[in-house]
């Protein structure tokens, strides 16, 4: 019997075609920087990731499953399958709060896409140019696709902006690494759309093992798995974009949504380079708030014993997440605690569970008031914060910061990466082998096989 030709939109014809000629397009300069930026955070919060419970648990589950040798399990010595090798090291990019954060589509989109891309990569044995634009294309397409939904709207209908994002992320970058044609890539998508899910009962994690996987693991492997089906020959829906209604992808899951939002700007405007990196290993909404407070104390001297009272204001919409919190690295009042009884925050001190019982950090945090803004909530750029301060000896001090370091409008150098990364992953793979891997990552327009980067990025 003949098979019936469907007609193909014009959203789906350019989507398409634009991840299927993603690896012969070359990046503007800045734009790749920004991607070998992504690529080395991502890489540490992975690195980090690999020593806590959620990555723990991902490698114990990754041992049971056997398969091809295809890709790294980073920080260890398992080399698994490409899917669960992107499980894994989804899993462990977001086992807290260290990966990158995209504002407009409000999102984590590094820690699926950077182990989907690396796992594809090793796969198919490509060069690090290849996986740098795949990276790139990631975000994207997977920031794209949840914007075209209406993030504040999707997300309080209850759904899992992360998860639906960072779905599609990760199989257009491995869409383009196995070097698909644009009807395969259309094949992809039809199943990418099928698999797409979320809820955010993650918020009620609080060992962030849920969240790990929604947001990471699960959109990591299932990118990398669909791809693979589709290599294999699966055939699926020429348009998932389009149809009747309730009856296409947009329409199914927003009552009102822009498709067209897909093609905005695309190949001119990357949304890699409108993604934040944080400087601290721990929430987004604490960066502001611990920017004012280290640039108080340095300014005035001030040590914990000096602090009366500290008012922090925040938007509301993330003081209710970050609200004395049972998870330390997203637990405002814990966090500037910490931070003001050591001088400094490290990823080991904003880890540290069992601290947060200790007497002088208990009764520090009794001094601590946070204070929702509606007026914050709005501002922009978003996630401003102001920190107040009360003295022993009567003094008020105040600061707001406006555009935290690490965020589009103050950048992050390469020098300041580089200290956040080798905090991260010098305790686990070692000075020397850390040192060589973000220059390896910062040349990687010298990387002629990913592949060689394992060397570098197993466990010793």
């Amino acid at each position: 019997m003949k098979k019936s030709v469907t007609e193909v939109s014009p959203l789906m014809t350019r989507v398409s075609t634009y991840i299927a000629g993603a690896l012969k397009r070359a990046l503007p300069k800045e734009v790749a920087e920004k991607g070998k930026h992504h690529v080395l955070d991502t890489l540490a919060a992975m690195v980090s990731g690999s020593r806590l419970p959620p990555g723990e648990k991902a490698i114990a589950y990754v041992r049971t499953l056997g398969g091809a040798k295809e890709a790294c399990v980073v920080a260890t010595r398992l080399v698994t399958t490409a899917s669960s090798a992107a499980f894994a090291n989804g899993m462990f990019a977001h086992a807290d709060e260290t990966d990158d954060s995209h504002h407009p589509s409000n999102m984590h989109p590094g820690c699926a896409m950077v182990p989907a891309a690396l796992a594809m990569a090793e796969r198919e044995g490509r060069d690090g140019v290849s996986m740098l634009r795949a990276v790139v294309l990631a975000y994207d397409i997977g920031c794209r696709i949840t914007k075209s939904l209406h993030p504040a709207a999707f997300r309080a209908a209850g759904h899992s902006n992360h998860s639906f994002g960072n779905l599609f992320g990760a199989s257009a970058a491995s869409a383009a690494l196995a070097g698909f044609n644009a009807t395969q890539v259309r094949h992809l998508l039809s199943y990418t759309s099928q698999q797409a899910s979320g809820i955010r009962t993650f918020e009620r994690d609080s060992e962030h093992m849920l969240k790990a996987f929604a947001f990471g693991g699960m959109t990591a492997r299932n990118g990398v798995a669909t791809a693979i089906m589709v290599a294999c020959g699966f055939t699926g829906v020429e348009d998932e974009f389009t149809g009747g209604r309730n009856r296409n992808f947009f329409s199914a899951y927003s009552p009102n949504p822009n498709p067209e939002e897909m093609l905005h700007g695309l190949g001119a405007t990357y949304e890699i380079m409108n993604t934040n990196i944080k400087k601290w290993s721990v929430g987004s909404p604490m960066q502001a708030a611990l920017e004012s407070l280290f640039i108080l104390v340095e300014q005035h001297k001030l040590t914990a014993a000096d602090i009366e009272k500290l008012v922090v204001r925040t938007p509301e919409d993330e003081r209710q997440i970050v609200n004395d919190s049972k998870i330390p690295d997203i637990n405002m009042q814990h966090l500037l605690t910490i931070a003001l009884l050591d001088g400094k925050l490290t990823f080991e001190s904003s880890h540290d569970i069992p601290r947060m019982t200790s007497r002088k950090v208990v009764e520090l945090k009794r001094r601590i008031e946070l204070v929702g803004s509606d007026e914050l909530t709005a501002a922009r750029p978003p996630r401003q914060c102001t920190i107040e301060i009360t003295t022993r000896d009567g003094r008020q001090l105040k600061h707001h910061t406006v555009s935290v370091k690490g965020t589009v409008a103050n950048p992050m150098t390469r020098a300041e990466l580089a200290d956040k990364s080798l905090d991260l992953m010098a305790p686990i793979l070692g000075k020397r082998r850390t040192l060589s891997l973000i220059d390896a990552v910062w040349n990687l327009e010298k990387v002629k096989n990913v592949r060689s980067l394992r060397a570098l990025l197993s466990a010793s």
